[in-house]
């Protein structure tokens, strides 16, 4: 069993919240920070801390996300949220069923929401001429989808900071440079555009191919892809790789604003910082 392919158990320290300048006198959230229990991975515990004590409500969203919402409703300078979990990932990595280009047409109405283009991942036209070569080489939606990857993995440059949550597909193509969020938005795109049902994905990466044993590491925040071959097929678009144990799946939907790991209203009478950070530790 090589690396990709290792199942792991891994805790996830996630820590983000707000700090106020001149304080807030409440506040009204959603928390996507709880992974989930899928085919690949199954979540052992889980525990969210806020500060200040909300009133809260944990239930699953219309995607299958496990949203935790609350509020604060008395006076504070910064809100925290600390979601530490335990998750058992299996290693397994999907492989694709061969599914033909004229099969895709029998799921349209079934994954309609998986085709629809939108603001954050609606392609640029000169992307899409750049691939149309591809596509046409491309015997099988599968070798479409592996193109589209390393293709993305190569023209785009990972450049931290060089794009905000706020960007969108487009704008990274323009810069030529971008984050995961990017990375999946372009593919999400690209691979609609050409019939095959695709979703975002939100979730953690461990950052080393060879994670130690008790050692803990700054970790990911990680978006990646998947799409539809007869069962859902995961592909990272940033690194060139099939999702594997080092992955960790938060939430999916149709792209980012489908799953923000915290967002919400505040009331106050000036702007709030954002802070995130996160660890993982590999405990066997």
């Amino acid at each position: 069993m090589n690396a990709a392919q290792q199942g792991y158990q891994l805790r996830i320290r996630h820590t983000t919240g707000y700090a106020y300048a001149d304080g807030s006198s409440g506040s009204y959230n959603e928390a996507r920070m709880t992974p989930l229990t899928t085919s690949e991975q199954t979540l052992l515990r889980s525990r969210l801390d806020i500060s200040p004590t909300p009133w809260s409500l944990e239930y699953r969203d219309y995607w299958g996300s496990t949203v935790t919402a609350f509020e604060v409703h008395e006076d504070h300078d910064e809100l925290e949220v600390v979601a530490t979990s335990t998750v058992e990932t299996s290693g397994a990595v999907s492989e694709p069923s061969g599914t033909a280009w004229a099969d895709l047409a029998g799921v349209t109405d079934q994954w309609c929401e998986f085709l629809m283009a939108s603001p954050w991942t609606s392609p640029p036209e000169d992307l899409l001429a750049a691939l149309e070569p591809l596509r046409a080489e491309s015997a099988t939606p599968a070798e479409f989808v592996r193109a589209v990857g390393r293709f993305l993995h190569e023209a785009i440059a990972y450049v931290p900071g060089s794009t905000t949550v706020e960007s969108t597909a487009s704008d990274a193509w323009a810069a030529r440079s971008g984050v995961c969020q990017d990375f999946a938005h372009l593919m999400v795109g690209v691979l609609r555009v050409a019939g095959i049902p695709s979703r975002y994905v939100a979730g953690y990466l461990h950052p080393s191919s060879e994670p130690q044993v008790g050692e803990t590491v700054e970790g990911e925040s990680h978006a990646w892809v998947e799409w539809f071959d007869g069962d859902w097929v995961g592909w990272d678009p940033t690194n060139d790789i099939a999702p594997g144990g080092r992955h960790v799946v938060v939430a999916r939907g149709r792209d980012y604003s489908d799953n923000p790991p915290l967002r919400g209203i505040y009331a106050a009478g000036s702007d709030s910082d954002i802070f995130v950070s996160v660890e993982i530790t590999r405990l066997r």
